[in-house]
Parts: C-alpha cells; sequence; structure tokens
C-alpha cells in the first residue's frame, strides 16, 4: 500500500511551501476575515476529514489528494494553535509542551500497536490513522513553537526562521554523518518545518513595523498556492512517468 511520496528534496520543499500556506491561509480565514479561532477550526478539521476520507478510500499515492491532506492539517494546526494558545490562554509555552506530549503519546501508541512508526511502509489503514495524527499534532506544535520563537523569544520572524533553518541543517548533517534512527530524524525535521513555515509565513505577511514583508494574508496565500499548485503538478506528472515504467 504505497500512499505516500518518497522521501526527497522534493518532498520537503513542498512541505515547507504547504505548511507555510497554511499559516498564511489560517490566519486569512481566523483574522483577515474575522470568523475566529474556534469557528475557523472546526471549519477546517471538517475539510480536514474530508481531505482524510479521500486519502483512505486510495490504493496508491495520488500527489493532488496527499497535498491537499497535508494543506488541511496545517491550516487546522494553524487556527487550532491560536484558539488554545491565545482564546484559551494557555500561552506559546505551556500550549507547545502540551502539543510535545500529545505527539509523543501518538507516536507511542502508534508503535506499541503496529510495532513501526516507519513513514515509507504503512501496510494498515490503522497505521495510515496513526501516521495522519501524528502529522495534525505536529503541524499544530509547529505553528505554537513558531508563534513562540517570533513573539516571545525576541527573535522576531525573521531570526526564528534562521533559528529552525539552522536546526533543520543540523537535523540533515546528522541524517548524513551519525546512526541516529531514519524515522525520528524524519520526525525532528517534520516539526522543525511547521515553525519555519510558520515564522516565513509571518515575515511574509506582517507589516514593515512588525519586521514583516507586508505581502498579507491574501496576498501570500496566493503566492504560495502558485507555487504549491505548480509544484503538485510537476510531482503527479512525475508519479504518471513512473507509472509507465
Amino acid at each position: 500500500m504505497k500512499k505516500i511520496p518518497e522521501i526527497t528534496l522534493l518532498f520537503w520543499i513542498m512541505k515547507i511551501c504547504a505548511t507555510t500556506l497554511g499559516e498564511t491561509a489560517g490566519d486569512l480565514l481566523s483574522m483577515t476575515l474575522n470568523v475566529g479561532y474556534l469557528i475557523s477550526t472546526i471549519i477546517l478539521l471538517v475539510g480536514f476529514l474530508i481531505t482524510l476520507v479521500a486519502q483512505l478510500s486510495l490504493k496508491k499515492y495520488v500527489p493532488v489528494i496527499y497535498w491537499l491532506v497535508i494543506l488541511s492539517t496545517s491550516t487546522a494546526g494553524t487556527t487550532l494553535s491560536d484558539f488554545m494558545d491565545r482564546t484559551l490562554g494557555f500561552g506559546y509555552a505551556v500550549g507547545s509542551s502540551l502539543l510535545v506530549f500529545l505527539l509523543c503519546l501518538t507516536l507511542f501508541i502508534w508503535y506499541n500497536s503496529e510495532k513501526s512508526l516507519s513513514v515509507s511502509d504503512i501496510k494498515s489503514k490503522r497505521g495510515e490513522l496513526y501516521y495522519w495524527t501524528a502529522i495534525l499534532v505536529s503541524n499544530t506544535l509547529g505553528t505554537a513553537l513558531g508563534d513562540y520563537l517570533a513573539e516571545n523569544s525576541g527573535l522576531g520572524f525573521s531570526g526564528g526562521a534562521i533559528l529552525i533553518g539552522s536546526l533543520l541543517a543540523i537535523t540533515i548533517l546528522a541524517y548524513y554523518f551519525t546512526k541516529i534512527l531514519t524515522v525520528f530524524l524524519f520526525w525532528v525535521a517534520f516539526v522543525l518545518t511547521r515553525p519555519f513555515g510558520a515564522t516565513f509565513g509571518d515575515l511574509l505577511t506582517k507589516n514593515d513595523e512588525k519586521g514583516g514583508l507586508d505581502f498579507g494574508t491574501v496576498g501570500s496565500s496566493m503566492i504560495l498556492f502558485s507555487v504549491l499548485l505548480i509544484l503538485v503538478v510537476y510531482a503527479s506528472m512525475e508519479q504518471r512517468k513512473n507509472c509507465k515504467i
């Protein structure tokens, strides 16, 4: 049941693009359109469930559907994190700690159930559900971490992005030059690319006074959607080409 893409450079580029779009699109719905964090989260979680059902019904990897689920977890994770940290008053530090615990718990249950955390050889629907649950939690965690770095750490949007980028570079070096488990490094990288996308998204949308580029949520979302669409089309073409071989 090969329903997920190969973990290549293209995968990580598309993941960062999708999570950054998730940040800007989530903010567009909850703040720019003034829908609010709770209602936005409910709407986006319903969207996530719809795309997830479509993904679970497939028998092979379909780039459009797969990346729609990734995007839906990212947008839902953005508003869910904001709802926890701002509306419920948890704050970024407490919210991030809670989400770290939930991610570790998800991975622990997944491993004890499936005896594996492999993201390249998922053999059951139950394993798929654990996979997507971990992705939803990690994307929510990434938003909280990104907001903490951008707003509470004193680093600002660009400083937060540089820090996360450096941690990602260390993770890449660990993959090539250490014997640390590949699965562990994958989840570290997956979590880190979310706050990188969150801080980069804030860098695109915020005004000059806040250290941003002032594209706004609408302009940033349109740019990122266009880039992601091009990458998905390319991935689909490569998928068809591989199927013919």
